[in-house]
């Protein structure tokens, strides 16, 4: 397995991680525990050390499937989760909205660090930008978190160029998590190039496009009723007929490559800048197996060259996330 360092942090981590989200929760109903436990520890077997979970994934189930998954292998790995929700600590219930008071922070961090079974959180996101903090509270909190020894890296979810920049002066931010993938290219105008001024990385979420990039996606594909792409604009049957010839270039792609889709839409993230590592989830093995071969399949720069020249001449249709879920991105 291919190592990648997380810009200037020092932080070194397999080239593609396992995002574990969509074992617990956003995608239906929850897949069954114990194989879940078994993928992730495939997972590792195969070569990947890094691991991203969220107290709101569940909430808490993620961190608690995943806390045991990995507890027998804790020191060979990189465990990823988030603090920023206002979600109740003794029952679990979402209450709506951010909160990322310092005191929440220190609680949340607190539980997570039960829940995963560990005495070191080694990246600690804050999973959206609360409006109530200033920026300088939430990393300061952190920083005392690291020095603590309880945290080992900072991270951010979903920031804006401003607030990366002011929460970077504070404490060194390690990694920036947002979505980025060929279904969703918004990072490149200011996010991208602030990333690498700064010398932090960069951990794309639903880098398949929420699986839409795998080319297993129609308009006529139903999704289960808990699965949160019902809501999406840009999974609308509509916005997914038009937005199949992105899907068609890349399968292209993937023919005369003797390659998946899947694998050339990571393979073009990877190809994208050598702080990148993208976190694609899964509940199956051979989905897992064939996510982690992009890692061998090397795209050429007229490979590259042919993907965005193709991409640029086609208007993705439909928003990326709901309306209420976008005002809480990019703050």
């Amino acid at each position: 397995m291919q190592k990648r360092q997380l810009g200037n942090s020092g932080l070194d981590v397999s080239a593609i991680g396992l995002g574990c989200m969509s074992i617990s929760s956003a995608y239906g109903p929850p897949a069954d525990r114990q194989e879940m436990i078994t993928l992730i520890r495939a997972a590792h077997d195969r070569g990947v050390t890094l691991f991203d979970t969220a107290e709101a994934y569940g909430p808490f189930a993620n961190e608690e499937l995943v806390g045991e998954a990995l507890a027998p292998i804790r020191n060979n790995v990189i465990i990823a989760t988030k603090f920023g929700f206002d979600i109740d600590l003794e029952t679990g219930a979402r209450r709506g909205g951010t909160d990322s008071r310092p005191e929440h922070i220190k609680a949340v961090t607190e539980a997570s660090l039960k829940r995963l079974r560990t005495d070191r959180i080694d990246l600690l996101y804050q999973h959206r930008v609360d409006p109530a903090v200033p920026i300088e509270d939430v990393a300061g909190t952190v920083k005392e978190l690291i020095a603590e020894g309880k945290v080992k890296h900072f991270g951010l979810s979903e920031a804006g160029a401003q607030t990366i920049r002011r929460a970077h002066a504070v404490q060194p931010v390690a990694a920036v998590q947002s979505e980025y993938s060929l279904f969703w290219r918004g990072p490149e105008a200011e996010l991208l190039p602030l990333l690498e001024e700064l010398g932090i990385g960069f951990v794309p979420f639903s880098p398949l496009g929420a699986g839409f990039l795998t080319g297993k996606i129609d308009e006529n594909t139903k999704f289960d009723p808990a699965d949160f792409r019902n809501l999406v604009p840009r999974f609308s049957p509509e916005a997914r007929k038009a937005n199949f010839a992105l899907v068609g270039m890349i399968k292209g792609v993937a023919e005369r490559k003797q390659a998946t889709p899947a694998q050339v839409a990571l393979a073009w993230l990877l190809a994208q800048k050598p702080w990148i590592v993208p976190i694609p989830g899964t509940t199956k093995l051979h989905r897992l197996e064939e996510n982690l071969g992009a890692i061998d399949l090397e795209l050429t720069f007229a490979d590259l060259k042919e993907i965005n020249e193709a991409v640029s001449k086609i208007q993705v249709q439909g928003e990326r996330l709901p309306e209420a879920a976008l005002k809480m991105t990019g703050r």
